[in-house]
């Protein structure tokens, strides 16, 4: 028994430190020594509870985006406008680090096979999702329809997250809100009702 906490204990110091050397120095800096010295362990003990770095590294970004999670047991029971609202959250609130992370490894995907196996993963988890928000929302909706806008949404998302990533003044929650969020929406302005420039 006390060897399984200890290895509990351990591992959540491993997380610990990976989260803060994500925070602190970005992913480049995220090495495995790094981390192993900030959370006093050695590499056999890492490697005893983690595959790679990049595992501990998924872990960290799977546990961000779970805490904004509107349905994170899996009911089913969010609507377009909640996973709207968390990816919002992810991208701008206590885990925006995290985001950017997310972002950087998305961009990796693209020349690298490792990182592209785990963020293909997630994405189509995020088309699934919005896809049966929308066809709960609306019955009548076609799946394919459904997939179709649900990949259209999650890229228009995942633009503003980069421009939101690139300029600090940039009001990523209303550009969301703008966004048509079923087949057959418009989009509206983001800069609509505001008086000024």
């Amino acid at each position: 028994m006390a060897r399984y906490r200890v290895g509990i204990e351990t591992r959540e110091r491993i997380l610990d430190a990976t989260r803060q050397v994500l925070g602190d120095q970005g992913l480049e800096s995220a090495t495995l020594k790094a981390i192993t010295d900030r959370a006093g362990v050695g590499a056999g003990s890492f490697y005893n509870l983690f595959e790679s770095k990049e595992a501990a590294i998924w872990e960290v970004l799977a546990e961000a985006i779970t805490a904004v999670d509107p349905d994170p047991d899996g009911h089913g029971s969010e609507t377009v406008d909640d996973l709207v609202t968390a990816f919002v959250a992810f991208v701008t609130g206590e885990t925006a680090t995290l985001a950017r992370i997310h972002l950087q490894l998305a961009g990796m995907a693209l020349t690298a096979p490792d990182v592209a196996a785990p963020i293909a993963r997630s994405h189509a988890r995020r088309v699934d999702r919005f896809q049966a928000a929308m066809r709960r929302h609306d019955p009548e909706l076609d799946q394919a329809t459904a997939v179709a806008h649900a990949e259209l949404l999650l890229g228009a998302l995942t633009g503003l997250a980069i421009r939101n990533a690139m300029d600090p003044d940039f009001d990523l929650a209303a550009h969301a809100a703008a966004l048509p969020r079923h087949p057959g929406d418009r989009a509206s302005s983001p800069l609509a009702g505001r008086t000024g420039s």
